[in-house]
């Protein structure tokens, strides 16, 4: 298994990215088993459940990453029913490799993943230059070593149940030879566009057709009205608590007295080294070598000290601070090994060290910097005690609150208006909510589970309050009906002229296609009528920046009987005549053949990989229950373009 992982360096990055994200599923999950027990469903992988609360969460991380990768992201357009079914597929995807790896007891050793850490340059932004783990950037992340040692092994766990059939993807020649033609061959192409823009001026509608057409029920229920509600709301915010938490300068002085030791800051020190290896168990000559190199590179330093960082960037051989002039960044007292460590910390600024044996080699230390050691003022850290300070309060006003106003909704489930006196939170109003979540509606508006219950047909039609709903991390909504309105179709008059610029849109595209298909047979027929332009060379590898529907149209057609002739539908724009005249044979290099082939070997091997997923799903009966938000039809997706 480690060799695969060893010559993957592409999945290697992707644990490394998951060191440093907390994982959808893996951790944590049975922890909160018991707490969720009576959330609801969203799918089931065998007896597993996956809840929708941690579907949202999951969602909800989704967006957090995706806004921390692009701060100017509108993430509004990521609350989507399509993108949370993303992030349940993840869910899904990993509570079925994990009952994968339970059912074939798949482990992987400790000494393993311990020998991988140690050798593997991907794992070098974690390691100190002495080989041990970088414990503080660990902590920086809120892990511990355990942690990071079971997260290792249950990212190579689970990556090892579909190794075996990812890493057997190869593509025969047959498969190579189409995709070749496919991609490298180029056709000589005559073609014209019939825009449909250009038949409306001949379109004159009577009211009569008008109202004929609006009659077919795929045109008027395209222009139903969708079940919807004016609706009034709370909110419950932990955010807006802290508004109100408010806490005395007496308070937070004695809150800095009591954590005094909180706010010493331990002496640091930032170094550069020049490393040359020589292990602890080599033999005499080699020990001597070493130090003789380092030596002869400790003289060129004491006589240009300046020269320091290009020295080490040329003949150190620490892997992780050579290509940074040896730099080491500051570190405090027990994170390098004892001799690097008494060395460092007996240096002034500006200072080189003589040479220093390690286990590991000969050091050259030159110390760059020092902080620390010191304990900050109250005023330096007051602003942080203080947000501290309120943000504990504001907890604890939370979890009071959020009692009261799960109980006050129910207790007063005809109003809201009694809730917002008692807790002095503003009752908020909108009007026509959907009763299907949409990116437009925000975080809370747009919540699925808010939804449901508020449409729920006896809230619905006693008005009733919906219960307490985490939509957000600390953030409780409760809504209620103040009208509703069911769905309705409109009279003809209210959109008569939407209808018309529906039918005219429709009629245009029929006209022009009838255009292309009437000129095309009277061109065949006598092709000095043609008024096709100059031919265009087309292929899947060139720059062809006219409709899409015509390069395919182009490379599909039919090579036996030249020239090929078709009337391409362009969809709203019309539609469009192509000729195909001859097909020139592929020429690729040696290089793009073999380029060709890796990447469908590569593309194949997704392929496996995702039908052995799907196999295991099967295997697993997976379930999605109608709770689950359900994919973008087709029909959507076109929509949405």
């Amino acid at each position: 298994m480690f060799d695969f992982v060893r010559n993957n360096t592409r999945i290697l990055q992707l644990i490394l990215l998951i060191l440093i994200l907390p994982s959808f599923v893996i951790f944590g999950v049975q922890g909160y088993e018991s707490f969720l027990s009576g959330d609801e469903t969203v799918a089931k992988v065998g007896s597993q459940k996956v809840t929708q609360t941690e579907m949202d969460n999951a969602h909800r991380r989704m967006v957090e990453q995706a806004r921390a990768r692009n701060p100017q992201l509108d993430v509004s357009k990521l609350d989507s029913p399509e993108v949370k079914r993303q992030a349940l597929d993840s869910l899904v995807d990993d509570y079925t490799l994990i009952a994968a790896v339970n059912e074939q007891r798949i482990r992987t050793a400790d000494s393993r993943i311990l020998r991988l850490f140690a050798t593997s340059p991907d794992f070098a932004p974690l390691r100190n230059p002495d080989g041990t783990l970088n414990t503080q950037l660990l902590e920086a992340q809120g892990m511990t070593s355990a942690q990071l040692t079971e997260r290792i092994r249950q990212q190579l766990t689970m990556m090892q149940v579909t190794a075996g059939v990812v890493g057997t993807g190869m593509a025969p020649e047959t498969v190579n030879k189409l995709a070749v033609d496919s991609l490298f061959q180029v056709r000589d192409v005559q073609w014209m566009a019939f825009d449909a823009k250009n038949y409306v001026a001949q379109l004159n509608p009577t009211e009569e057709q008008l109202r004929k057409y609006f009659a077919q029920p795929s045109v008027s229920d395209a222009f139903l009205q969708p079940e919807r509600a004016d609706i009034e709301y709370l909110v419950l915010d932990l955010d807006a608590l802290k508004a109100r938490a408010t806490v005395s300068e007496e308070e937070l002085r004695r809150s800095y007295q009591d954590n005094l030791g909180k706010y010493a800051r331990p002496e640091e020190r930032r170094a550069s080294h020049i490393l040359i290896k020589a292990d602890g168990s080599a033999s005499a000559d080699v020990r001597n070598a070493a130090k003789a190199k380092a030596e002869a590179l400790l003289a060129q330093v004491r006589k240009s000290p300046a020269s320091f960082g290009e020295l080490a960037r040329k003949n150190s051989e620490d892997e992780g601070s050579a290509a940074n002039g040896g730099d080491l960044d500051f570190f405090a007292r027990g994170a390098m090994v004892k001799p690097f460590e008494d060395a460092t910390f007996a240096l002034k600024k500006g200072e080189v060290s003589g040479l220093v044996e390690s286990d590991f080699g000969y050091h050259i230390i030159q110390l760059t910097d020092v902080r620390g050691g010191d304990t900050l003022t109250f005023e330096q850290v007051r602003p942080d005690i203080e947000a501290d300070a309120r943000k504990q309060l504001a907890q604890r006003m939370y979890a009071e609150a959020a009692e009261k106003f799960t109980n006050a909704v129910y207790e007063q489930s005809d109003s809201l208006k009694g809730v917002a006196d008692e807790l002095k939170l503003p009752l908020q109003s909108a009007q026509n909510v959907l009763a299907k979540p949409t990116t437009d509606q925000g975080v809370i508006l747009g919540n699925q589970r808010l939804l449901q219950a508020l449409f729920d047909p006896t809230n619905r039609s006693k008005g009733r309050n919906t219960d307490a709903i985490e939509v957000a991390a600390n953030k409780l909504v409760s809504a209620r009906i103040v009208k509703y309105h069911a769905p309705s179709k409109p009279a003809f008059e209210a959109v008569q002229a939407d209808v018309k610029a529906r039918w005219v849109a429709a009629e245009s595209v029929k006209a022009a296609k009838a255009d292309a298909q009437a000129k095309m047979v009277a061109w065949q027929k006598d092709p000095a009528l043609s008024q096709l332009p100059a031919s265009v060379q087309m292929s899947r590898r060139l720059m062809f920046s006219q409709p899409s529907q015509v390069l395919d149209a182009a490379l599909r057609a039919s090579e036996k009987k030249l020239p090929a002739w078709q009337v391409v539908d362009l969809g709203p724009q019309g539609a469009a005549i192509v000729k195909v005249n001859k097909v020139l044979p592929a020429t690729m290099s040696a290089d793009e053949r073999a380029e060709t082939r890796q990447q469908l070997t590569g593309y194949l091997a997704q392929a496996e990989g995702a039908a052995y997923m799907a196999a295991l799903k099967r295997e697993l009966k997976v379930v999605y229950t109608p709770k689950a938000p359900s994919k973008a039809s087709e029909a959507e997706k076109t929509a949405g373009k």
